[in-house]
């Protein structure tokens, strides 16, 4: 996640936004337009989109960049062209091409087992080109001076890896993937699955859990609601309960919200399943991230302090 330190004037803005990120705008440049358009003080985003990818990019504002991470960490989903026949540098179509192959004819029990052994854990040794870091320096930098880099391998969990369309030399997917999953990489080994090497033409972020079926928004539509005044534009904004969706909501009482509030422990106040939960005062404010110690206590692993309409469940 990137994050901008609050700058002389901006407001104190609380909430999430879902940025239909452009073509070839970095991840970093369409906080910062967002950030302008909306005049807000600090916010970060949830995990970058290459330049080559659209969609989801859900940016966070104020209190709710105190969830990035959380969001950083779910579930997504993808609809990604691979190139076949072409291997480039960085796995995908800006880098310098690496090799060409011919695609041999390809039936769709061919597709659908190359697919297979993909889905589920794998291994997947994420690209030179990447903004991973080693001794604190990103991968691509390195991979740039022309340095040796060796990137280890790691797991990753693919949940569904489905065709949605081909032509002769180009496989259209649906892909639903865990953290950390680079699909230029799920591109680069369908292309040697199917022996003939690939790279990724295009992507476009679908959806992030907990947002699976997202309202997104462009930076012309922010500028169009920004010039139709600031409450157009603020209620574009998502609360920041809409991050925490998929939690149990904990909803306390006056005497517990107060003790919670000014950082007090108290003793778990709902039956059923202690887990990991939203807790909202009883003036409807998103509190905090909890969840239940071994000794039955509620423990605090986020405090937020939000105005009462900007915390509402």
């Amino acid at each position: 996640m990137s994050r901008r330190r609050q700058r002389p004037g901006a407001r104190d803005l609380h909430g999430i936004l879902l940025l239909d990120k452009p073509l070839g705008m970095s991840s970093n440049k369409a906080l910062q337009v967002a950030l302008g358009i909306l005049g807000a003080a600090k916010g970060g985003h949830t995990g970058a989109l290459d330049p080559l990818a659209t969609g989801l990019l859900p940016l966070c504002f104020g209190e709710a960049t105190k969830i990035a991470g959380t969001l950083l960490g779910s579930r997504k989903a993808y609809l990604a062209q691979c190139q076949l026949g072409i291997t480039t540098a960085t796995g995908d179509r800006e880098g310098e091409v690496v090799s060409r192959r011919p695609v041999p004819p390809l039936d769709d029990a061919l597709i659908e087992g190359a697919l297979a052994s993909l889905r589920g854990r794998i291994v997947q040794v994420p690209p030179v080109y990447s903004a991973l870091k080693q001794d604190g320096e990103p991968l691509y930098l390195r991979a740039r001076r022309g340095e040796d880099v060796q990137v280890p391998p790691r797991e990753v969990e693919i949940f569904r890896l489905d065709l949605v369309a081909r032509t002769a030399d180009t496989l259209t997917l649906e892909v639903e993937c865990g953290s950390g999953t680079y699909i230029r990489s799920l591109a680069v080994d369908l292309g040697e699955r199917l022996g003939c090497g690939a790279h990724l033409a295009a992507l476009r972020r679908l959806w992030v859990e907990p947002f699976r079926a997202p309202r997104m928004l462009t930076p012309d539509q922010l500028r169009d609601a920004a010039e139709q005044g600031q409450e157009v534009l603020d209620g574009l904004l998502l609360p920041m309960a809409a991050g925490l969706a998929d939690l149990p909501a904990l909803h306390l009482d006056p005497d517990a919200s107060q003790a919670i509030s000014q950082g007090r422990q108290i003793d778990w106040p709902a039956p059923g399943p202690r887990e990991r939960s939203a807790a909202f005062a009883s003036d409807g404010r998103l509190l905090a991230l909890v969840d239940c110690d071994e000794r039955g206590r509620v423990r605090i692993l986020r405090g937020f302090n939000l105005p009462v309409a900007a915390g509402d469940a």
